[in-house]
């Protein structure tokens, strides 16, 4: 499989502190990379550096082939990077579609619009991202009366608005009860290789992780202790003795 994203040798330290030292990660089209490892391990640090928050010390950021090392959020997200965050952000004064109309807006730059996307932005496309989350039948509803998990699934719908190669998804089932951790886990997967989207998340609950993942990338201190497919990273020697010793095999770490 070509590779849609490939970082090489990315560091970063904050004063005599190295958050990342070494990393080098690589994640295909269609394929479902989990990034993990103890809490100070350096996950938040590495998805700042991909996704252009953080400028690393040394090393580079690769999408599809081109050089994307430092450059700047938007810059990044419009070069096809979606990104999904812990505590989910919407307008929860705003419908379910305008709040995907608002990304598809912003994507088109067609920031003269921004305060008045209903007519303006055609809802098919918004109403098609929906409909791929299933979440049409409530596009209609603000989003600050939506149930956590149904949020969750709104929040991949705007990751989705520009039709990225690759989602960084931080921790997507944080504060989801299992059922709805495995519905999402199974929708992202499905959408990812259907579309040959490229999927990097960070994820406390092994479960999801041991259950979703292709490939597993630990950290430990900034630096790379093991990487693999889910079952010869389990029976890794170190990963058990710095994470999954630790009691995190189930629930969260």
């Amino acid at each position: 499989m070509s590779a849609t994203l490939e970082a090489t040798d990315l560091h970063k330290s904050f004063g005599g502190v190295h958050a990342v030292a070494g990393v080098t990660l690589r994640v295909a089209a269609g394929e479902l990379l989990a990034l993990i490892g103890p809490n100070g391990a350096g996950k938040s640090t590495c998805f700042n550096m991909l996704n252009g928050q953080l400028r690393p010390d040394c090393g580079e950021v690769r999408l599809r082939g081109e050089d994307i090392t430092g450059m700047a959020p938007r810059r990044v997200w419009r070069m096809g990077v979606g990104r999904t965050f812990q505590i989910t952000a919407t307008f929860g004064s705003m419908t379910v579609l305008e709040n995907v109309q608002m990304a598809l807006l912003s994507h088109r730059r067609r920031l003269f619009d921004l305060w008045n996307p209903v007519g303006r932005e055609d809802p098919a496309r918004a109403l098609a991202l929906l409909e791929r989350v299933g979440m049409a039948a409530q596009a209609a509803r603000p989003c600050g009366v939506l149930a956590y998990g149904d949020l969750k699934r709104v929040e991949l719908a705007i990751a989705l608005a520009n039709d990225p190669a690759l989602l960084l998804m931080d921790e997507p089932t944080a504060g989801m009860a299992p059922a709805e951790r495995v519905a999402l886990m199974e929708l992202t997967a499905r959408i990812a290789r259907d579309g040959g989207i490229a999927v990097l998340f960070t994820e406390h609950d092994m479960d999801v992780v041991f259950g979703h993942a292709d490939r597993i990338l630990v950290l430990d201190r900034g630096r790379p202790i093991a990487e693999g497919a889910p079952e010869a990273v389990r029976a890794d020697a170190r990963v058990r003795e710095v994470y999954l010793g630790t009691g995190a095999t189930h629930g969260h770490a």
